[in-house]
């Protein structure tokens, strides 16, 4: 393993997040960027800028439920997985820093405006900036969420794009557009997943930036209400969810990866 290789985990990670985040971040501070197709979008085109960005020089995962999925496919091994994790966290984590960085002043003035004081219960309204929740606060009005529900999305969509990407990779013929299928794919994924849980996907980009949250004002705000729902909403069923996918397309298509 090379330092090459979680230089790019850490690079792409960040990419991912200061773009998908980002967007998030406009949306809600900004009326007039859009809603949540535009998000997702750009959430995609992320996606597909940070695996073009350092796919060059590592595997680019940038995603430690995907760096699991290839564990149980047999082309990583239990080590790399690891390390691979702490580099794709700590790139989420230096992306959100950045964004809090960026935009804490306006953040701070949405909050004056919405009348809502960081570090309280309703303060999640600005941390959804960083971490993700559910329901979605865009959409809480309209969809009931249960924690049960909430898993189960986040392990679905996830299952979906670890399989699509074992699926893609898997043709030769689409390697050179792999990366904007794999952003399509997370596009997708968000416009309908979204509404309930934010469409995460990832443990390192809901966790490191939600960390930001968490230390820089919002306290136990930035995490879901439900005790411990952010562990296994959004870790645990993105990791379940991977590695089922890993263990469907080891077993039930006659096409594996080639290393």
């Amino acid at each position: 393993m090379s330092w090459k290789e979680l230089i790019g985990e850490f690079l792409g990670t960040f990419i991912l997040v200061f773009v998908g985040c980002g967007s998030v971040a406009c949306s809600v501070l900004f009326e007039g960027f859009g809603g949540l197709y535009t998000v997702a979008l750009i959430f995609g085109g992320g996606v597909s800028l940070a695996i073009y960005a350092v796919g060059s020089f590592s595997q680019a995962h940038l995603n430690p439920a995907v760096s699991a999925g290839f564990l149980v496919n047999g082309n990583l091994s239990l080590k790399k997985l690891g390390i691979y994790s702490l580099s794709q966290l700590a790139g989420a984590w230096s992306g959100g820093c950045l964004l809090y960085f960026m935009f804490n002043g306006l953040i701070e003035e949405f909050e004056l405006a919405q009348g809502i004081v960081r570090g309280s219960q309703g303060s999640y309204h600005s941390a959804v900036m960083f971490g993700e929740f559910f329901p979605n606060p865009s959409f809480e009005k309209v969809l009931g969420v249960s924690w049960i529900k909430a898993c189960f999305m986040e392990g679905l969509g996830t299952f979906i794009l670890m399989l699509s990407i074992l699926l893609i990779i898997s043709v030769k013929a689409m390697k050179k557009i792999a990366p904007l299928l794999i952003g399509l794919t997370v596009t997708i994924l968000i416009c309908f997943i979204a509404p309930y849980t934010q469409g995460g996907f990832n443990p390192a980009r809901d966790f490191g930036p939600r960390l930001v949250a968490c230390f820089w004002g919002w306290g136990e705000a930035a995490f879901p209400s439900f005790p411990w729902s952010f562990l296994t909403v959004y870790i645990l069923s993105p990791l379940v969810g991977a590695c089922l996918a890993s263990v469907l397309f080891r077993f039930g298509f006659t096409r594996g990866i080639k290393k």
